[in-house]
């Protein structure tokens, strides 16, 4: 934690003190000013005297336990850093910890080789978090009209097409990538159009087999066809006076591209089965992230279907040509989160956005939606920090290392004991060399194959579900002497059943 500011401060609240003198030296170490207690109530009086940047607690504390005093603090600070410690993480431990708000939960028995990896990344959130400046949202969510967002020069020009076509009857073909809001434009086409009375039926063209697809759009009569047990009525006749929405047009199979067409020529139609011809009178917008005319040239797609539904084009620039619309489109995502869980409304730093406007957003606007949606269901504090964001991926980096490395996420032992992996670039002179400088580094004050013993020993332990025999054959010992080391270490809760 050489990078950790000198003016730091962290609490350590725990009953024993013989812990305290060891996080204290740990922690001192690195040029952090430490406070212990072991009294939670005095920790909390503490706390508001103090204003600490990090508060790491035990779970069991006196008068009251380490979550409550979790909670006290956060309702006192809600951007406070509080990891919670303990001996047994339980599932619930972890799960109640974490919807209180803790920064972190760690097992005691993994905190020489992760308290101060978290605790740096603690620190670390602490500085950003007094250092950023939130933006203020430009607008409400009520303020906002319509679900298309953007201030862009680019979408600028959509919302002119959008308003130029909408009080004709022209066939729109909307294109551009996926995740972009193809779907959004239709939507404000007909909002905006005469036919806003009128229903607005949306179709998935790549979502419904090619055998269906025709009745879905035009219907079909009693007994057509295997399953017709009744009349139905299609999406032509259900939208009449109103807009049908042909989603991924692309994907259409050219038998019912050939029915289309014929409808957007003659304004008729025939439900499969049945021989009388039908009016419907829909507008109709297309959409795509296909490129129509590669389609063309490989037989894909029809050239006169193309060019009667082309009438008007309007393409959608993806989120990484207008990126100066990525705060406006942010601040309106957060209010509807917001809104939609009654929650308070979170803020972007600064910093955060311009990460944001450096991503490239290979899922468009929907990737960025996604982004802040995990982001506000996962955040501990009120202003969303750059590592808030898990840009381009499920989990960030962090949480990666966390899952390899740190028993606390793991949660409970597997119920079978899957195959260790050796570390096979690493030699046995070079992980000697490392548990001694772990050693000088962290235990100075202890021997190495004491610590080395009953480190691994918790550990084969956690990996066979406290199952002595999976135990015994990791650590290479027979089963009677993994008993009499448990009894020795004081490890408890072990099973000797066997497989």
């Amino acid at each position: 934690m050489s990078s950790t500011p000198i003016d730091q401060t962290v609490l350590v609240v725990d009953s024993e003190t013989d812990f305290l003198d060891w996080a204290r030296q740990q922690l001192k170490a690195s040029g952090v000013r430490v406070i212990t207690e072991t009294n939670s109530a005095n920790a909390f009086k503490i706390f508001c005297l103090e204003k600490p940047d990090l508060v790491i607690a035990e779970m069991h504390l006196r008068p009251a336990g380490g979550l409550d005093l979790l909670a006290k603090i956060r309702a006192e600070s809600p951007n406070a850093m509080v990891i919670i410690m303990s001996a047994l993480g339980t599932t619930q431990a972890v799960i109640e910890s974490m919807k209180l708000g803790a920064f972190d939960f760690l097992r005691k028995e993994s905190l020489p080789f992760t308290m101060k990896v978290v605790v740096d990344t603690a620190l670390k959130a602490a500085a950003e978090l007094r250092s950023a400046a939130p933006v203020k949202p430009a607008l409400t969510v009520e303020q906002y009209h319509d679900d298309i967002v953007g201030q862009s020069e680019a979408m600028q020009s959509v919302f002119k097409m959008v308003g130029r076509v909408a009080m004709s009857d022209a066939p729109v073909l909307v294109t551009g990538e996926s995740g972009c809001g193809k779907e959004l434009v239709a939507c404000a086409i007909h909002n905006y159009s005469e036919r806003n009375k009128k229903p607005l039926i949306a179709i998935n063209c790549a979502a419904i087999p090619e055998n269906l697809l025709e009745s879905e759009l035009f219907g079909h009569e009693k007994g057509s066809f295997t399953g017709a047990a009744t009349q139905r009525i299609g999406r032509f006749e259900q939208g009449n006076g109103g807009t049908l929405f042909l989603d991924e047009i692309g994907e259409m199979p050219l038998a019912v591209q050939s029915k289309l067409l014929r409808v957007l020529q003659e304004g008729e139609f025939s439900r499969v089965g049945g021989n009388a011809t039908l009016k419907s009178n829909v507008r109709i917008v297309a959409a795509t992230n296909r490129n129509l005319e590669e389609a063309i040239a490989k037989k894909e797609f029809r050239e006169d279907l193309y060019y009667r539904l082309n009438v008007v084009g309007i393409h959608l620039p993806p989120l990484r040509a207008r990126t100066e619309d990525i705060p406006l489109l942010a601040e309106y995502f957060l209010s509807r989160i917001a809104q939609k869980q009654h929650r308070p409304l979170l803020q972007l730093s600064g910093e955060s956005i311009k990460v944001m406007q450096a991503y490239p957003w290979p899922g468009n606007v929907r990737e960025l939606q996604n982004t802040l949606q995990r982001a506000s269901v996962l955040a501990t504090s009120d202003v969303l920090l750059p590592k808030d964001l898990p840009l381009g991926q499920v989990t960030n980096s962090a949480e990666v290392s966390d899952l390899s490395a740190s028993p606390k996420i793991q949660g409970t032992a597997p119920t079978e004991l899957t195959a260790l992996q050796a570390p096979t670039a690493l030699t046995v002179e070079e992980a000697a060399r490392s548990l001694f400088e772990a050693l000088t580094r962290e235990n100075g004050d202890r021997e190495l194959l004491p610590w080395v013993e009953e480190d691994f020993t918790r550990r084969a332990m956690e990996l066979s579900n406290n199952n002595q025999v999976k135990s015994s054959k990791l650590l290479g010992i027979t089963r009677a002497t993994l008993r009499k080391r448990l009894e020795r270490l004081g490890i408890r809760g072990a099973s000797s059943s066997g497989e």
